[in-house]
């Protein structure tokens, strides 16, 4: 399940521009199409061979179009044990809280699962709540992935946890994935806990 490169990664605040004025997603092609196109460009074909690498068998139903599906979310901070949850229950994560220690860095690995077709331009948009107030908003470009039979993984860039008194605290997050013709794959709400130490 090793992270393949995808399209540039950025972290983007989620109140900028959603998208760029004036762009309009290009038509929708079926895999064969996709195959075929530009096919005496050798770095483009380099490109739609590892996208599309492993998508016969996890075409399931061209019919349905593209389907993510998320498998779980994982906490990584140096010198700490991975935190895992699982998100294919998404109503139990609500009942879950991460605890993290103030002012460390951190992130956060997504496994996911794609069917059928390519998901284009996948993005990670998360709001943070303190105290029933919006504190935060973020959206990760994730990247472009071509359906496959095994778990894919993206790991978010490097963050810093809140820290000092006001930093401290429990925080409520809604998370969602979307692509960029607005498809949305999950949302759900989880929490976490900002604390002077990791008990």
């Amino acid at each position: 399940m090793a992270e393949e490169p995808h399209q540039d990664e950025e972290l983007v605040p989620a109140e900028e521009p959603a998208e760029t004025p004036g762009y309009k997603p290009p038509a929708k092609k079926t895999l064969e199409e996709i195959k075929q196109l530009d096919e005496e460009d050798e770095s483009l074909k380099k490109y739609k061979e590892q996208l599309l690498k492993g998508a016969e068998g996890a075409v399931k139903d061209p019919s349905k179009g593209p389907e993510m599906k998320p498998i779980k979310i994982t906490l990584m901070s140096e010198g700490r044990d991975d935190k895992t949850v699982d998100l294919t229950d998404l109503e139990a994560l609500k009942k879950h809280s991460f605890v993290i220690k103030e002012g460390v860095e951190y992130k956060i690995k997504i496994t996911f699962q794609v069917y059928n077709d390519i998901v284009c331009g996948l993005k990670y948009m998360q709001t943070t709540h303190k105290k029933g107030i919006a504190v935060d908003k973020q959206k990760i470009m994730m990247g472009s992935y071509g359906p496959k039979t095994e778990d894919q993984e993206y790991t978010t860039p490097t963050q810093d946890a809140p820290k000092g008194l006001l930093g401290r605290g429990s925080y409520v997050i809604k998370s969602k994935f979307q692509d960029d013709d607005k498809n949305e794959y999950a949302a759900w709400a989880w929490n976490f806990e900002i604390k002077k130490d990791w008990d």
